[in-house]
């Protein structure tokens, strides 16, 4: 069962990730092997479906994107409006 809020988000982090990566001029592709650096295992594929809200973010890989992208758990977290 894939889980998401009543507005059919699957994660809050989706446009901040994008963003902050944007940001540190990286790819999806150089932001999923600096995070496999830090063991978590996650490909590109994963990248571009949480920037596209259509897949979870785990604890493990919330804390490992607010280090590799240098920026706050509670950046990361808050919805850009």
């Amino acid at each position: 069962m894939q889980e998401m809020d009543i507005t059919g988000k699957r994660n809050i982090v989706s446009r901040r990730v994008r963003q902050a990566r944007k940001a540190a001029h990286m790819t999806q592709e150089q932001l999923a092997a600096r995070m496999q650096l830090h063991g978590v295992p996650i490909d590109q594929q994963a990248i571009s479906k949480i920037e596209k809200n259509e897949r979870s973010v785990c604890d493990y890989e919330l804390l490992c994107l607010s280090d590799v992208l240098n920026v706050s758990l509670v950046w990361l977290v808050a919805e850009a409006k």
